[in-house]
């Protein structure tokens, strides 16, 4: 239940920029009461946490190599876009960096051990 000082707890940790996962946790509540309370009581609305990547849509020209290339926050960000392998989403370098084939995953495991 929310007692005047689960309430200050709330404003001063909310002010501070803590998550509301965190305040969930120190407060012994979930993280939706928390932004439901902070709602309700008209706390300043918070822009998302600096860790969240903003997400974009990127649409894939034709059919070439869809194996990614560099940070894909960056405006550089790109797609490898070589001929695919046939019935394959990589061109033939990146497939093969990307699959292991059957024969080997056995090997594989047992080295990772």
């Amino acid at each position: 239940m929310w007692t005047d000082e689960r309430v200050d707890e709330l404003k001063i940790l909310w002010d501070e920029g803590v998550s509301t996962m965190e305040i969930g946790r120190r407060l012994g509540m979930s993280k939706n009461a928390i932004i439901g309370k902070a709602h309700r009581i008209g706390l300043k609305p918070r822009r998302a946490s600096k860790r969240m990547k903003s997400a974009r849509v990127i649409r894939l020209a034709g059919q070439g190599c869809q194996w990614p290339s560099g940070d894909p926050l960056d405006a550089e960000f790109s797609f490898c876009g070589k001929p695919c392998t046939q019935g394959k989403s990589y061109c033939e370098d990146h497939y093969a960096q990307a699959y292991i084939p059957n024969s080997n995953r056995r090997e594989v495991k047992a080295r990772a051990s």
